[in-house]
């Protein structure tokens, strides 16, 4: 093990935050007959009575603006096929929606199609934490795709999972 050091700066604590792989989500939901949407990596499972996850949002973030004053947001696990859409919903500007396959429901969330799994959520609470809010949902409905496999992001880059008996060692 190297010896620790303290972190100096923010592109070496991110290089060190980015060592962790996570899964990558989506928020969406129509906002005023559009859908707006961002990625989301720091996803959690929270309790199962009751039903609840949380993410982890920038803070001044347009985007989550937009969509915490929504009745219903669709949370999306995004699958290994999604990578160039997980970089299409985190650009700042242009249509991210373009080329997109989706669903709506009539509270609008909305999902995208393909991912391994589906939350509609509602807020439940947003706490303040350094330069991010922890924003808590409350899960109303949900859909998982057992044979779709997830998108990875690790070390700044997205990957696949595979089991360890299929991987040449």
């Amino acid at each position: 093990m190297n010896m620790l050091s303290n972190i100096s700066d923010d592109a070496e604590l991110r290089r060190l935050f980015g060592r962790f792989p996570t899964g990558v989500t989506t928020l969406c939901a129509m906002v005023g007959g559009q859908p707006v949407g961002m990625t989301a990596s720091a996803f959690v499972a929270i309790s199962l009575k009751p039903q609840l996850v949380s993410v982890c949002i920038k803070r001044g973030s347009s985007t989550w603006q937009q969509l915490r004053t929504r009745k219903r947001l669709g949370i999306s696990f995004l699958s290994h096929g999604h990578s160039a859409v997980a970089r299409q919903l985190a650009q700042k500007t242009g249509d991210r929606f373009q080329g997109l396959d989706y669903e709506t429901t009539t509270d609008g969330a909305l999902f995208l199609a393909d991912a391994t799994a589906w939350l509609e959520c509602s807020v439940e609470n947003e706490i303040p934490a350094g330069d991010h809010d922890i924003v808590l949902f409350r899960l109303h409905r949900a859909s998982v795709a057992d044979d779709i496999t997830p998108l990875v992001f690790h070390s700044s880059d997205f990957h696949t999972l595979a089991p360890i008996d299929q991987l040449a060692i």
